[in-house]
């Protein structure tokens, strides 16, 4: 889940303080049962990884299929997948705009689990 959410930090090109505010005052880090620091250590290690997969002319791809499929295949319970979804949607807001990719993202994961705004919706009702 922190995978995923880091994904949606950096995946408009520009990491925003507010996006990592976002998630403390949301508590997901004691939901993640990281510290900011391990979650701030799991985004490092993403960009170090997206970065060292850099083409010979430096020209990164934020979208590659395989490692976003593999952060999605990795969440199996759907309560796990609607609270991601939902912290995922908070990320995106928390800077002020829904980038063209964080939103192309984030279709792409409520595709891909079969999840539509509405399920996401129902269940922080129920909360």
């Amino acid at each position: 889940m922190a995978r995923l959410l880091a994904m949606f930090m950096i995946t408009d090109g520009n990491m925003d303080e507010r996006e990592l505010d976002a998630l403390e005052n949301l508590h997901v880090y004691s939901l993640l049962g990281l510290s900011r620091k391990r979650f701030v250590a799991t985004l490092t290690q993403l960009c170090d990884e997206i970065s060292d997969e850099a083409q010979d002319d430096g020209l990164i791809s934020m979208f590659d299929k395989d490692r976003i499929d593999g952060y999605l295949d990795a969440i199996t319970d759907r309560q796990k997948r609607l609270l991601t979804a939902a912290l995922a949607i908070d990320v995106c807001k928390s800077d002020g705009v829904i980038s063209d990719a964080e939103m192309a993202l984030l279709r792409y994961m409520l595709g891909a689990w079969r999840i539509t705004l509405d399920d996401v919706e129902a269940e922080l009702i129920r909360r």
